[in-house]
């Protein structure tokens, strides 16, 4: 697995390289740390764009990826998970 925050110079293996080991968090402070990452790394994505000069400039080191698509990609993830998470609020009536 690949550390976050690791630049990504090279593809990567699916799906070895895209999953950690562990299925949750060991404690909750790893939880914490987990989503306090999440934040770090959406708000580097979102100065990254916005410092961007041309969205659809391939990357040196890819082949023919651009920012725009990465984003895309970015908010494909996002709604799917957070789709997840609405069903599976729904199904356990957990809602506040």
């Amino acid at each position: 697995m690949i550390s976050p925050g690791t630049p990504i110079t090279k593809e990567i293996e699916w799906p070895k390289d895209y999953w950690p080991e562990e299925t949750a968090p060991g404690s909750d402070a790893a939880w914490k740390h987990s989503v306090e990452q999440v934040e770090k790394d959406l708000h580097a994505f979102i100065e990254l764009l916005e410092k961007s000069d041309d969205l659809f400039a391939p990357f040196p080191h890819g082949s023919g990826q651009h920012l725009f698509r990465e984003a895309v990609l970015l908010l494909d993830h996002t709604s799917y998970h957070t789709g997840e998470i609405v069903t599976l609020r729904r199904m356990l009536n957990a809602w506040p």
